[in-house]
């Protein structure tokens, strides 16, 4: 009798575990909890009965897809009115016959519980690698200040009030925001994984062209789409002003690495790519402007040691490797000349950067400090490769970052 209930036991949770899909992540963004704005990193807006359309492009393509929302920071649920997405031509237009409406457990409306995700049904819908698309998203009610990337370099269409799902309109107000959208999904062929990015500004792509995809994880996807197509879907979760080891702009790299990388379908490589703020809020120049109102982020932090940073860079990789995901770290890129260059901090990113380089921390390393470095004078960013500011990169710059990485360190 054991062995009868033991076999229909088995035969039940055959039949109702779906057969495994190969789900990666090939497009992400980072929410923070709303702030205000402070530079190239926008304010949080508040959204009520109205249509938010946003352009995105994936990196690895597949044979389905479905996109994840977050209501990460909202105080009440996030009521979805409808969803649709869409292929983009080269020139920004809907590609006929290509546009599907979400569902989510099978209906159009849904609701994003506070502080929780929501993933959509997938759709049988076939994308290539770097396809664009277009995400529109209706909210009937009053929304709050969003769950929202601070700094996406799109411009994001603001409808009227109303639905306007699959309808041109004349937009009320353009954004640069990433309201609610965290990543895409795509099923993707065997074998394929993600790249994550856990990151700052520097990688979130503040100096880099808006609308282009030229921040070095963009340049990155196309260097592995040419290389391996559809085998490697990226997820840029840098966010501008992120630290490893204290709040700022977002949780610490500490705290979010569950929720920002970890739990990321198909992840396995993560590229730590975090240090510069740490060292440029704990050695603050006299003279150095105050931080916005309410950012959280102290003029002189917590004081931050080269051994301290690198403890948080092991607990990371530990972390990581709990989930069998391998961790590449790059060397802290040189920033003498920016508002908040220390002689102090440049000890601490030297000794930092030597110990990237002997391979004692990470599973491999990329050396984005020789990639950034002006050889006239290496402690500073070529001239043409920073915007200005002599810590933020241009197109330029970002291109010779992701060209300097060797492919081969994934496999």
């Amino acid at each position: 009798m054991r062995a009868f209930h033991a076999a229909v036991l088995a035969a039940v949770f055959a039949a109702a575990t779906p057969a495994q899909a190969g789900w990666i992540t090939s497009w992400s963004a980072a929410p923070v909890r709303p702030m205000p704005g402070y530079g190239a990193m926008f304010a949080a807006p508040s959204f009520r009965n109205q249509t938010l359309v946003q352009t995105l492009r994936i990196s690895a393509g597949g044979k389905a897809l479905r996109i994840r929302l977050t209501n990460a920071y909202g105080e009440t649920p996030l009521e979805i009115g409808g969803a649709r997405v869409a292929l983009l031509d080269a020139e920004g237009k809907e590609v006929p016959g290509s546009a599907h409406m979400l569902t989510f457990a099978g209906r159009e409306s849904a609701r994003v519980a506070a502080r929780a995700p929501l993933v959509s049904d997938a759709i049988a819908m076939a994308v290539p690698d770097l396809a664009r698309l277009s995400l529109q998203l209706y909210v009937p009610g009053e929304t709050g200040p969003c769950s929202c990337h601070q700094t996406g370099l799109d411009t994001i269409l603001v409808s009227p009030e109303g639905n306007y799902l699959g309808r041109t309109f004349e937009p009320v107000q353009t954004l640069q925001n990433r309201p609610f959208a965290a990543a895409i999904e795509v099923d993707a062929i065997d074998g394929a994984g993600t790249i994550a990015m856990l990151a700052d500004s520097i990688t979130d792509g503040i100096g880099s062209t808006l609308g282009a995809n030229r921040r070095w994880p963009d340049y990155l996807a196309e260097r592995l789409s040419a290389w391996a197509k559809g085998k490697w879907g990226i997820a840029n979760q840098g966010i501008s002003g992120n630290r490893v080891l204290n709040e700022g702009f977002g949780e610490s790299g500490l705290a979010r690495l569950d929720r920002d990388i970890i739990a990321l379908p198909g992840v396995r490589y993560v590229v730590v790519f975090l240090g510069v703020n740490d060292l440029g809020m704990a050695f603050t120049p006299p003279g150095s402007p105050p931080p916005a109102p309410g950012t959280g982020l102290p003029n002189a932090g917590v004081p931050v040691t080269q051994e301290m940073l690198l403890d948080g860079y092991r607990q990371i990789v530990a972390r990581a490797h709990d989930k069998g995901i391998k961790v590449i770290g790059a060397t802290i890129a040189p920033y003498k000349g920016s508002l908040r260059w220390t002689e102090q901090g440049e000890t601490v990113r030297e000794g930092i950067n030597a110990a990237i380089r002997a391979g004692r921390i990470f599973d491999g390393w990329v050396d984005f400090d020789k990639a950034f470095a002006d050889p006239a004078d290496p402690l500073q960013m070529r001239p043409g490769y920073h915007m200005g500011d002599h810590l933020h990169g241009t197109d330029a710059g970002y291109k010779a970052v992701a060209d300097s990485i060797d492919l081969g360190l994934f496999k």
